[in-house]
């Protein structure tokens, strides 16, 4: 799933808008593709990285300009291509070589970011502040997030597509926020930090989200399941027959 991200922000870095929303279309076969050999939770949790990180795309880049796309728009692929970033993630932290050597891996991505963000925030031209800021997110996500393989997953992933698309020119990050107050780098070089909220957001909202889900679906079949009751009393012919003499009662 790297993989592909990589490919697609190659061909978008030159490509027309129509070919941008070709690649858009094939990102979404891609995600779907892949969302049918994960578990139900998973699952779940990437469906709710997508939708989070679709309005904060259009909010922070449209919108606030914090920074933009080659065609000041959000490229149909990014909506997916969240998705797929989750689900590298997920993988990758999920590894067994990794998940065995855990610490080691922790202190090797806080030292090497830590090192980057030191360097950005201390550049004389455009000091990194946004940048720092968020390499202190991800190492309180490594330190007490619900999922520490996820966070060192996103780490890398989003370290490396965050150099590349920066690299390529697919995006570019402003010099400061909105306010002015806050200077960024191009990319801030604690991006990872930054998406880690995505990654909260799912793995807090997942679980009471696919319990919802499956009780609506339990509800349903129950439903549809329910043996049929038979004809009412009111529809009952017995009801409107003669029922004879009573007892004790001659007929002459």
């Amino acid at each position: 799933m790297m993989g592909w991200l990589s490919l697609v922000l190659l061909a978008d870095s030159s490509g027309s808008l129509a070919e941008q929303r070709w690649l858009g279309l094939a990102t979404w076969v891609v995600l779907l593709v892949a969302l049918r050999r994960v578990t139900p939770l998973v699952r779940m949790q990437t469906l709710v990285v997508v939708a989070f990180a679709t309005v904060v795309e259009y909010v922070f880049s449209p919108g606030l300009g914090v920074y933009t796309y080659r065609f000041d728009n959000v490229p149909a692929y990014v909506p997916a291509g969240h998705g797929l970033v989750y689900l590298s993630a997920w993988s990758l932290g999920h590894a067994a070589v990794l998940r065995r050597r855990q610490g080691l891996v922790i202190a090797v991505v806080v030292a090497s970011l830590g090192v980057w963000a030191l360097i950005g925030l201390l550049d004389p031209v455009r000091p990194d502040v946004l940048g720092a800021f968020w390499f202190l997110c991800l190492v309180a996500f490594l330190r007490w997030g619900p999922s520490r393989e996820v966070y060192v997953g996103a780490a890398v992933v989003v370290t490396w597509l965050e150099v590349l698309g920066t690299k390529l020119a697919t995006w570019t990050w402003q010099p400061h926020d909105p306010t002015g107050l806050v200077s960024i780098g191009n990319p801030p070089t604690g991006a990872a930090g930054g998406y880690g909220w995505f990654d909260l957001v799912a793995l807090l909202l997942a679980p009471p989200l696919l319990a919802w889900v499956s009780a609506l679906t339990d509800r349903a079949a129950a439903g549809r399941s329910a043996p049929d009751p038979g004809p009412s009393h009111l529809t009952d012919p017995d009801v409107d027959r003669d029922p004879g003499p009573g007892p004790g009662v001659v007929v002459r």
